[in-house]
């Protein structure tokens, strides 16, 4: 007899695989365990295949729970490659996980909430890359939220974002959109009460009245149009902590109702966990652009699988992963290696 014909590398399997495996993650590691499988053969797919943000809606789309008050919420991750120096699309930047600068690949990340179950969906993202396309992420969450509008068709009534993307431009974008958004801001942006003449000053520096507090103070921030009517809050996030939070929203007239609003943006930090941990999108160490944009790709397809499979177990996305080696520990339980 021969030797077995080997099996080839597609999406499917590429993806079957980051879903298995628990800690390793490399194209070595998969070869390993499969007969039919060899390193070059995974690198070969990998470096053929052509997947893109694209290819991940046309998984997710069908899927998505519309409503007409839905959510988008925007912000960036590093994937931390800071052990391998030499990935084309990998550079130093600054990330809040790690609070320090580190070699990596920026990912500007765009979720759909419905508000009414809470789920939420991966729609798009871009890899910040200047070099090459020489966009900033603020172009990039400008280019996606054109996309959900004006292609994507996606209802929506609100954008959230963090306080790096507050601003003036983009804020003034989204209302001439006819959307809300809610983004904290920094402490030392200069704005004043609306309809007065006083001198802008940072925004720590207001005083608040208590029924400012409670119901939120009409602001303008300098150089916006006076067309944008915006209201600030002051909402309380902890002990230590309190955001200023701007909004457009004209019928918000309550600091509660505003942090229940802002409370939806943590979703894609939860998102932003649940990929890295339980997909392996940062393990791929493989030097070539187009091998970890495909890499990329394949993470996200992985996360929005186990997702599903946790919705229709009534479980979460972490207990799906970890179930994996139940039945293994279960083998392992019944030997007794040191009888």
């Amino acid at each position: 007899m021969g030797r077995p014909r080997k099996a080839g590398v597609n999406r499917q399997s590429y993806c079957h695989y980051l879903l298995s495996s628990q800690i390793n993650y490399t194209n070595t590691y998969y070869a390993e365990h499969v007969e039919t499988v060899s390193h070059d053969m995974v690198n070969r797919y990998l470096r053929r295949d052509k997947l893109t943000a694209g290819t991940v809606w046309k998984y997710v789309k069908d899927s998505i729970e519309r409503h007409e008050e839905g959510f988008l919420v925007f912000d960036d991750t590093v994937l931390d490659k800071s052990h391998s120096r030499e990935i084309e699309v990998a550079h130093w930047q600054y990330s809040g996980n790690a609070h320090n600068v580190i070699q990596g690949i920026g990912l500007v990340n765009c979720i759909y909430i419905n508000p009414e179950t809470n789920n939420y969906w991966v729609i798009d993202y871009r890899i910040y890359n200047k070099d090459s396309d020489g966009k900033t992420k603020l172009e990039h969450v400008k280019d996606m939220l054109n996309n959900v509008v004006k292609h994507k068709r996606l209802p929506f009534k609100t954008v959230l974002m963090d306080t790096w993307y507050a601003t003036n431009k983009l804020m003034l974008h989204i209302h001439d959109l006819n959307k809300y958004f809610y983004c904290p801001i920094r402490k030392n942006r200069m704005a004043r009460t609306a309809g007065t003449k006083e001198y802008y000053k940072k925004v720590c520096d207001f005083e608040w009245t208590e029924e400012e507090l409670q119901f939120g103070k009409a602001i303008r921030l300098r150089e916006m149009p006076e067309k944008l009517m915006t209201k600030l809050f002051r909402v309380p996030i902890s002990d230590r902590r309190t955001d200023h939070v701007i909004t457009n929203d004209p019928s918000q007239h309550c600091v509660n109702d505003t942090r229940h609003v802002c409370a939806m943006r943590w979703m894609i930090e939860q998102f932003h966990r649940e990929l890295k941990q339980l997909t392996g999108i940062e393990q791929c160490q493989c030097r070539k652009q187009r091998i970890q944009r495909n890499h990329i790709a394949c993470s996200m397809l992985v996360w929005f699988k186990l997702k599903n499979l946790a919705k229709e177990a009534k479980t979460t996305a972490y207990q799906i992963k970890h179930n994996l080696l139940n039945n293994y520990m279960g083998r392992q339980m019944k030997l007794n290696y040191f009888a």
